[in-house]
């Protein structure tokens, strides 16, 4: 495990907000003389505690301004019956997280998509016909406050 100190705390925090900022702009933000910053950057990317950079989309102009969380009940527990719905879920696009949880329910359900009617497709069309499938929970997404996504 990497011992991350309060200078890369500072430094993965900037990066949260910009992963696009110049070396030398988040140098001076984090207080590090530009060689200090960059060769710590390329230590936590080293060491897989930066893992990647992404694009943060914007959902209403992407045309999927409709979010849902969705908890899934298993009618199987097998093996074979999680690596199905996980495959299944890997191949719909309208699927931007899938985690398997513990608790009343096996899986937790990000859902974006066009709007209630492309929603209820997803619903029917997708999530309806697999047939390990025994349970569906919809939780509608009506703001998010704090979304530290990326």
């Amino acid at each position: 495990m990497t011992n991350i100190d309060g200078a890369s705390r500072r430094i993965l925090q900037e990066l949260k907000r910009d992963g696009r900022i110049s070396n030398v702009e988040l140098a001076e933000r984090v207080h590090l003389s530009p060689s200090t910053c960059l060769r710590r950057v390329q230590e936590l990317e080293r060491t897989g505690v930066i893992r990647g950079y992404r694009v943060v989309t914007d959902r209403e102009r992407m045309d999927r301004g409709f979010a849902a969380y969705v908890s899934v009940s298993l009618s199987s527990h097998t093996k074979a019956a999680l690596e199905s719905f996980e495959h299944a879920m890997q191949d719909a696009e309208e699927v931007v997280e899938c985690h398997n949880v513990a608790g009343a329910f096996e899986y937790l359900l990000r859902i974006e998509c066009r709007d209630l009617a492309g929603y209820k497709h997803f619903h029917t069309d997708i999530l309806g016909t697999h047939p390990h499938v025994s349970a569906l929970t919809t939780y509608l997404v009506m703001g998010s406050p704090k979304d530290e996504r990326a």
